[in-house]
């Protein structure tokens, strides 16, 4: 159990760590080569959990926050994200999608769905698939996933 276990672990790290980057560099479509993997990410975190600091952000990328403030700047030139103060305390700044930024997200959500389940559909059957999403239910149920303070 020890030895499989710890197989599982390490595919599920190289899946996550390499698998992101080949998908997104397999996909011919300029909305997704403009932009990092890491920008996709942060903006797809943001339209999730909506108005989210950017301290937050750097703990759910776990990078240093001046990652984050590079990130950010790069996507608020670009008309993505924009900087609001808080209503409740004026030194508080949070970071939210622009409509642009949620049109960018929703598109991309689509594309990367679409790219994967055509790349899973040959491969994996629907028991497979059955498989797979109770396990990465239990996954993320178990690391709490979703649930971030903000």
């Amino acid at each position: 159990m020890e030895k499989q276990l710890q197989e599982a672990v390490e595919l599920f790290e190289e899946v996550m760590v390499y698998g992101t980057e080949r998908v997104l560099k397999s996909i011919d479509d300029p909305i997704i080569h403009d932009y990092s993997p890491e920008q996709i990410q942060m903006m797809k975190i943001i339209g999730k959990h909506g108005p989210i600091t950017a301290g937050s952000l750097a703990v759910m990328q776990g990078v240093h926050k001046s990652a984050i403030s590079n990130r950010l700047k790069k996507l608020e030139e670009k008309g993505l994200v924009q900087i609001v103060k808080s209503d409740s305390d004026q030194r508080s700044k949070w970071v939210e999608l622009t409509d642009d930024g949620t049109d960018f997200v929703e598109k991309a959500k689509a594309i990367l769905s679409s790219f994967i389940s055509s790349l899973l559909s040959d491969h994996i059957d629907e028991k497979e698939v059955e498989q797979f999403v109770k396990t990465f239910r239990k996954l993320k149920e178990i690391m709490k996933l979703g649930e971030e303070e903000r």
